[in-house]
């Protein structure tokens, strides 16, 4: 059977006016368009494309690369809205539907929303949707504390910011654990600090260990984030600049930013140290 929604290896069986067919192992057909066919490809050969469902919702493939793909969660543009709902761009020409019944806030022209696709059992079509916690799976978690993870940052909260973890887990990254600048649709790498009752999930952006952050340069990051992101103190200040900002020594000052520099945290120059944004 065909995959809609998702990457197929398919094989080439005929050449048409329109485009070459492929078919999978049972047989059924999909056709590849002319705009997609290179010199390279030839009958009998296996190829990999993107399977989605075209305007008259019959499957076609692809081999441009989609910004999204079935299951999956991803950051998009709002390119046009209808009395229907919303269409995104996901890099392929048919933009993606998202109906209103699936928008956790009434979109608008030219927004950026972090949404989940999926195959509609009702009506067979490909729809992405912004209400994300219905598609976050925790009650079987796949990590454990202390592993690396990949996260899509989706939403701001008093506490801090909900990620989505490796595609498929919920987890929260607090506030005063951030020292860089977030935003919701960032993708970046972190590392699961604690699992809570429930399987609630604790995100740190720093490894835990010889690499964590001391409390001296939680304090000078603390301190960057409130100066905007530039302190004029630089390991070549004086120990009284210092320590009149801090109340902490040159030594451990400089030990800190050191430490902040290594992880690729802050920029030291000259002039202060900066946050890297």
């Amino acid at each position: 059977m065909l995959f809609i929604g998702k990457y197929n290896l398919l094989t080439i069986e005929r050449v048409t006016s329109v485009g070459m067919f492929l078919s999978e192992v049972e047989g059924e057909e999909v056709l590849l368009p002319n705009q997609y066919l290179t010199d390279e490809m030839q009958v009998g050969d296996t190829i990999r494309v993107f399977v989605y469902l075209d305007s008259e919702d019959r499957p076609v493939a692809t081999t441009e690369t989609p910004k999204i793909i079935r299951n999956e969660f991803a950051f998009l543009e709002v390119k046009d809205i209808s009395e229907y709902g919303a269409f995104m761009d996901w890099g392929l020409i048919k933009d993606l539907f998202v109906p209103f019944r699936e928008q956790s806030v009434p979109m608008k022209l030219g927004e950026w929303h972090v949404v989940f696709l999926y195959l509609d059992n009702k009506s067979s079509r490909l729809i992405a949707s912004t209400k994300i916690d219905r598609f976050l799976e925790n009650e079987r978690l796949t990590v454990q504390e202390g592993d690396e993870v990949d996260l899509l940052v989706w939403q701001k909260t008093d506490l801090g910011y909900n990620a989505i973890v490796n595609q498929y887990h919920k987890g929260l990254i607090y506030h005063n654990e951030v020292f860089r600048d977030l935003k919701p649709g960032d993708s970046l790498k972190g590392y699961v600090k604690k699992i809570r009752p429930e399987n609630k999930l604790d995100i740190s952006l720093q490894k835990a260990g010889g690499e964590h952050i001391e409390p001296s340069a939680q304090q000078i990051l603390s301190e960057l984030k409130r100066a905007g992101g530039f302190l004029n103190l630089s390991d070549t200040s004086s120990p009284e600049d210092i320590y009149r900002v801090f109340q902490i020594s040159k030594k451990v000052f400089k030990k800190a930013i050191g430490g902040l520099y290594k992880q690729g945290i802050v920029r030291i120059a000259d002039e202060g140290i900066y946050l890297i944004k």
